[in-house]
């Protein structure tokens, strides 16, 4: 069905669409070839906001273009094979499929937000070959070394929003912002699992563009220490909780999609993740595993909670890859749902 060069010139179309990674949201990656005399002549690859990219269907009309060939059908609901069927009416022969696979992997986020409204969310942690995230007394930096920690800011810089409990802000007071890479594209947004508003007005995500910051309080919150907050340009989110005081973190997940956050990056510790993995919003996980060995049965490990009881009800993952950095290995891997 497929020949080589068409395979070869999509490949180069999908090059193109990732070399935007992290600059589309809440549009897709997109990329496109024309190709003459088996020859790519043109490279259009370019992105824009929303609202200044219009469909590009009128202009392959109207330049005479005889054949298209698309990797996927667009999953917005709002185009619904629209464009395909443009071209087909024009007397365009359009063909679609081609690395379907690769594109909708290159697209994962846009296609989750897109067909659900709900962000993709990523899991990371940093941990020793034994799986412990900090000592017994609480130490964790640095666990990985500094090819590892580079690449959890390349993730950083491709999504959205960084999502921490409160616990990591009173304890190692982040930033959450984007250091020490190469082309910097943007600071997520910052979000702060906080049900009581225990942040302090001292903490770096309030005094450092404290505007990207969104802490998520619930109902029983001080009302004095939200007008703090809000006080700084921070804005406050109240959610629901449950009876323990746990925030349903799938009606979380629709509020912060609903406000055009797409992917959200959530980075421990351990009582966070157990929350988000139960309730089954987590999209693909990346560990960093360094090689040593923390031991102790206080000491904290990447996933706490409750954990299972029986290993049939373990969570499930698929595609999982492996790679070296440094003196450090990642494992990634999508979840099954």
């Amino acid at each position: 069905m497929w020949t080589d060069n068409d395979i070869k010139f999509m490949r180069e179309a999908l090059r193109l669409a990732k070399s935007a990674q992290g600059k589309t949201s809440p549009d897709p990656m997109v990329g496109a070839v024309i190709v003459k005399n088996q020859t790519i002549i043109f490279e259009p690859c370019c992105f824009f906001e929303a609202k200044n990219n219009p469909p590009c269907t009128k202009i392959i009309i109207e330049s005479g273009i005889k054949k298209v060939i698309t990797s996927m059908q667009d999953p917005n609901p709002c185009v619904n094979g629209k464009g395909i069927q443009a071209l087909i009416s024009a007397g365009i022969e359009v063909k679609t499929g081609l690395l379907e696979d690769e594109a909708k992997k290159l697209n994962e986020i846009f296609i989750k937000n897109i067909t659900t409204g709900y962000p993709f969310v990523i899991i990371k942690a940093a941990m020793s070959l034994d799986g412990k995230i900090a000592t017994k007394t609480g130490e964790s930096k640095w666990i990985t070394g500094e090819k590892a920690r580079q690449k959890g800011a390349e993730l950083r810089n491709i999504v959205d929003a960084v999502m921490v409990g409160i616990g990591t802000v009173l304890k190692d007071d982040p930033q959450l912002t984007v250091r020490n890479i190469r082309n910097k594209i943007k600071d997520p947004q910052k979000i702060i699992l906080d049900p009581q508003c225990k942040i302090t007005l001292k903490n770096k995500v309030l005094r450092i563009n404290p505007k990207a910051t969104i802490v998520i309080a619930s109902k029983k919150a001080s009302k004095n220490k939200i007008r703090k907050v809000t006080s700084t340009g921070a804005k406050v989110l109240i959610a629901d909780t449950d009876k323990n005081g746990k925030f349903n973190m799938n009606k979380l997940m629709r509020n912060l999609g609903s406000m055009g956050i797409t992917s959200i990056l959530i980075e421990g510790g351990g009582k966070t993740h157990a929350a988000a993995l139960s309730s089954g919003i987590v999209d693909k996980a990346y560990f960093f595993i360094a090689p040593k060995i923390i031991g102790g049965k206080n000491a904290i490990t990447p996933v706490e909670g409750k954990g299972i009881s029986l290993l049939l009800k373990a969570i499930r993952v698929k595609g999982l890859k492996t790679e070296q950095l440094g003196n450090d290995i990642l494992l990634s891997a999508d979840l099954l749902k």
